[in-house]
């Protein structure tokens, strides 16, 4: 009878191991399997996505991308409207990664915005209030009273602003196609034309229903201590229309030390490529280039050792012309961008093809006229 029980224990304990071994191999089988799903979706997620899908889904700009931009569905799209008198409905607001992109290559293109400073608005009446002339300071005995000091004048900057717009165009074939990018493609073409535009308001603008551009304020030779505030200093080149026939480069070395010394800085040069294409002739006493291409890629060529911005909408080298700025524009030239980016689909005024008409409000004005100096082609 003994000898039975002890062929049960015996029999009962290896039925134990048994099941003891299935339950662990059953439970490293399940591990295995969810450490092979979380090395699969670790992989996709490194993937780069293709054609044109994005990585990760955004209700927002999925709804405005495919329903909005491609059929004209403007269920679940932000609203907006287009004049700030009227509440009335008229655009629609751009998902933030579509203005980021545009914003990208406003500042890529626009070579004012990309050394200017810049500042996002909720108004279109942003003002900026500049400290003039500077505090009175004086010096006594010990014991001596102290008389009262004059303080420092305020003045009220509001930069002209106005509506910027475009209004690039696809055939509806083009965004019924899965594979066509509306996305890259619109912050693209809207980038560009806005950057075109802004691009010559922020050199060359008059301030009406545009920015103010720093070429359209009063020039004088005066220097800081005696201009009036809100006036640029130019100095002559020493010849009508052109550098002076001898040591031209001389000018361009007063340029920078008419600019003081703080404001240099973070200073850079301001010229189109033509009066470029001029300086990059001159050499010094010894024979050396005063004109250094960027050693490393994407660094600006130097100038007297200050990056030099190629900007288009400067004027070529003509009598009296100004056509070279040097300065800190980020402390001299200010940019106020009023919210983002709003757009209207059109697909009726020119069939087959889909007009999007894009608004952005932009402002811009010279909030430190200390801090930018120019060159005019003139003798005196």
């Amino acid at each position: 009878m003994d000898d039975m029980e002890v062929k049960a224990d015996a029999l009962d304990g290896a039925f134990d191991a048994v099941l003891a071994a299935e339950a662990v191999d059953e439970l490293k089988a399940s591990v295995a399997a969810l450490k092979a799903q979380v090395d699969a979706q670790a992989v996709a997620a490194s993937r780069l996505p293709l054609d044109g899908a994005k990585a990760a889904a955004d209700p927002a700009r999925d709804a405005f991308v495919e329903r909005y931009l491609r059929r004209g569905i403007d269920a679940g799209v932000e609203m907006k409207s287009l004049a700030g008198a009227s509440g009335g409905e008229g655009g629609y607001a751009v998902p933030r990664e579509i203005d980021g992109s545009i914003a990208a290559t406003l500042k890529a293109l626009s070579p004012i915005r990309s050394i200017a400073t810049v500042v996002q608005t909720g108004t279109s009446g942003y003002r900026k209030l500049v400290a003039t002339g500077s505090t009175a300071t004086g010096w006594v005995g010990e014991t001596a009273a102290r008389p009262e000091t004059a303080t420092r004048s305020f003045a009220e900057i509001a930069p002209p602003s106005g509506e910027l717009y475009a209004n690039p165009a696809a055939s509806q074939a083009m965004l019924d196609d899965a594979m066509f990018d509306v996305e890259d493609w619109l912050a693209g073409e809207l980038g560009r034309e806005f950057a075109v535009a802004e691009g010559a308001a922020f050199v060359t603008g008059n301030g009406t229903n545009r920015p103010k551009g720093f070429l359209s304020y009063a020039a004088t030779n005066e220097t800081d201590s005696a201009r009036a505030f809100g006036t640029l200093q130019y100095l002559a080149s020493g010849a009508a229309g052109g550098f002076a026939a001898s040591n031209p480069q001389d000018k361009l070395v007063e340029l920078v030390h008419a600019l003081k010394a703080p404001y240099r800085q973070g200073a850079c040069w301001v010229m189109n490529s033509d009066t470029l294409a001029r300086i990059r002739k001159f050499k010094t006493s010894d024979g050396a280039f005063v004109w250094q291409p960027g050693m490393v890629e994407g660094r600006a060529a130097t100038l007297l050792g200050y990056p030099v911005i190629e900007a288009e909408d400067m004027p070529d080298v003509a009598a009296n012309s100004l056509s070279v700025a040097f300065g800190n524009f980020r402390a001299g030239y200010l940019i106020a961008d009023r919210g983002e980016t709003r757009i209207l689909r059109d697909p009726f005024s020119n069939k087959p093809f889909v007009h999007f008409y894009a608004t952005k409000r932009v402002g811009g004005a010279i909030i430190d006229s200390n801090a930018i100096k120019l060159l005019k082609f003139a003798a005196s």
